[in-house]
C-alpha cells in the first residue's frame, strides 16, 4: 500500500491519524453519511453493504491488508459514503480525517492527487447522469398519469359524439314519421311544450328508483302498442318521466304518431344529455392543459408576482394518478396570504418533489394536509403527510447530495438537497423537516420579496 514513499512521507500521515480497532459487529461508517474520514484496513475482515430500499446487501468485502475506502470528501465536500462498513471479525483500521489526508496527498504527491480528484469528479458525473435519468423516468411516469386523466374526458367525450351521431338519426326518423303520418302543428307544438316541462324537471339519481320507473313505463308503452319499448323506457325513466304524462302525451297524440312522437321525446332527451356529457368532458381537457401551463409556467416570465397555492393546486392536478387511490388531500389554505416574488416554475417542482415523498412515505394511502399562511415578511407553506415519522438519522441526512431511501427509479428524482438550494440559494428562503409517527411536516418559508 505505501510502497515508494519516504520515511518522512510515511511520518507525515501517521501523524494526522490514527489507529481504530473494532470488534465482530460493529459499525465503522454508514452509507449516505458524509464521507470524512479515509480508511484503511489493518487485520480483520470487514463487509461493505449497500441499502436499496428496504434490501440490503454485501458489495464487497475488505479483508486484505492495505484495502481503503471512504474519504472522498479530500476531493470533494459534498462527498457520502456509497455503502456502509460492517466488521465480521476483530480487526484493526487506520483511520485519517479526510481533510487532512486530502492535504497530504497533496503535498507528499501532487500529480497523483490531481488526478485522483478528476476521475473522482467523472466518477460524481456518471452518477448525477444516472440520477437525471431516474428524473426522465420519474417525469415519464407524471407524464403518463397526466395522459391516462386526460384520456378518460376525451374518451367519454368519443363516445358521446358516436352516440349523439345514432340519436341525431333516430330523431330524424321519427320527424319523417310524423310528417308521413300527417301530424299537424299544434299536435307537435304541444308535444314539444311537454318535452320542455321534462327538461325542467330533475333527473333521477337513485339506480332503483330509476329501475322501477323503467319497468312501469315500458308496460305502459306495451299495452298502447308502442312495438320497441326498451328503447324509449330507459331515456323517459332516467329524465323522471311517469305514467301521467305519457297519459297527457297520448292526449295530444293519435295511435299511429304516439311511437313516433315518443321516440322523438327521447331522441331529444338523449341528445341534450349526451352535449350535456361532451361538455363537461371537454371542460376537464381544457381544466387539465390549463393546469399544466400553469405547472410549467412556459408561457410567463421566469420571474413574477404569484399566489402559492395556483402552484399547489396545479401540482395536485399533475399528480392526480398517484393520488386517487387512497389519499384523502385537506387544504388549509390561509386567508390574505401574499402574492409572492419568485420562480412558480421552479416552486412547482419543489411541491411536486414534498407531494411525491409524502405520498410514499404513507405507502399511497392517508392523509395529505397542504397548509399556506403568512408570517411577517414570509409565506409559509406546510406539506403534511400521516405517514409512520422519518427517523432522526434519515433526517440529520435528508438534504445531503444523493442521499436517498427509495429504491431506483422511485420518487421524482428530484432529491431534497435541490429542493433545499431552489428554496435556499435561489429564493433566499429555508426549508426545514418536523417529524413524528403520524405528522411528518416539511415546511417551506419563502420571503414576500425575493432578495437580491
Amino acid at each position: 500500500m505505501f510502497d515508494g514513499l519516504s520515511t518522512e512521507d510515511l511520518a507525515a500521515l501517521a501523524t494526522v491519524g490514527e489507529e481504530l480497532p473494532f470488534r465482530a459487529g460493529d459499525i465503522l461508517f454508514e452509507q449516505g453519511k458524509p464521507a470524512d474520514s479515509w480508511w484503511v484496513l489493518l487485520d480483520g475482515k470487514v463487509e461493505l453493504l449497500r441499502r436499496a430500499g428496504r434490501e440490503v446487501s454485501v458489495v464487497n468485502v475488505m479483508e486484505r491488508p492495505g484495502v481503503w475506502a471512504g474519504g472522498f470528501r479530500a476531493w470533494n465536500d459534498a462527498a457520502g459514503y456509497m455503502a456502509t462498513a460492517r466488521a465480521t471479525t476483530p480487526g484493526r483500521m487506520f483511520r485519517v480525517p479526510a481533510q487532512a489526508f486530502g492535504e497530504w496527498a497533496r503535498s507528499a504527491f501532487p500529480l497523483g492527487a490531481h488526478i485522483i480528484s478528476g476521475v473522482f469528479q467523472t466518477v460524481r458525473s456518471i452518477e448525477a447522469t444516472a440520477s437525471q435519468r431516474e428524473a426522465l423516468v420519474a417525469l415519464g411516469t407524471l407524464a403518463a398519469g397526466l395522459a391516462h386523466e386526460i384520456n378518460n374526458p376525451a374518451s367519454a367525450t368519443a363516445r358521446a359524439a358516436e352516440a349523439l351521431e345514432e340519436t341525431s338519426h333516430s330523431m330524424f326518423a321519427s320527424l319523417a314519421q310524423l310528417a308521413e303520418r300527417s301530424l299537424r302543428a299544434d299536435q307537435f307544438l304541444a308535444l314539444d311544450a311537454l318535452r320542455r316541462e321534462i327538461g325542467n324537471a330533475p333527473t333521477r339519481t337513485d339506480p332503483l328508483a330509476v329501475g322501477d320507473r323503467e319497468e312501469l313505463l315500458t308496460d305502459w308503452l306495451a299495452q298502447h302498442g308502442v312495438k320497441e319499448p326498451w328503447r324509449i323506457a330507459p331515456v323517459l325513466a332516467t329524465a323522471d318521466v311517469d305514467i301521467e304524462w305519457c297519459d297527457r302525451a297520448q292526449e295530444v297524440l293519435t295511435d299511429d304518431t304516439l311511437e313516433p312522437g315518443l321516440t322523438w321525446v327521447a331522441a331529444a332527451l338523449s341528445s341534450t344529455a349526451l352535449l350535456e356529457e361532451m361538455r363537461e368532458s371537454t371542460s376537464r381537457v381544457t381544466a387539465l392543459v390549463s393546469a399544466v401551463k400553469s405547472y410549467s409556467q412556459l408561457d410567463r416570465a421566469s420571474l413574477q408576482r404569484f399566489d402559492v397555492t395556483d402552484g399547489l393546486e396545479s401540482t395536485l392536478v399533475v399528480m392526480q394518478a398517484k393520488l386517487r387511490d387512497g389519499v384523502a388531500v385537506e387544504r388549509a389554505y390561509g386567508s390574505g396570504v401574499p402574492r409572492i416574488e419568485a420562480n412558480a416554475g421552479e416552486l412547482n417542482q419543489v411541491w411536486t418533489n414534498l407531494i411525491d415523498n409524502a405520498i410514499d412515505a404513507m405507502d399511497g394511502r392517508g392523509t395529505l394536509r397542504l397548509v399556506t399562511r403568512s408570517e411577517g415578511d414570509a409565506v409559509v407553506v406546510e406539506v403534511i403527510d400521516s405517514g409512520t415519522g422519518m427517523p432522526p438519522e434519515v433526517q440529520a441526512h435528508a438534504f445531503e447530495p444523493f442521499f436517498t431511501t427509495k429504491e431506483v427509479s422511485k420518487g421524482t428524482g428530484l432529491g431534497l438537497d435541490i429542493s433545499r438550494r431552489i428554496v435556499v440559494e435561489r429564493h433566499g428562503g429555508d426549508i426545514e423537516i418536523d417529524s413524528r409517527p403520524g405528522a411528518t411536516t416539511l415546511r417551506v418559508r419563502l420571503p414576500v420579496r425575493r432578495p437580491e
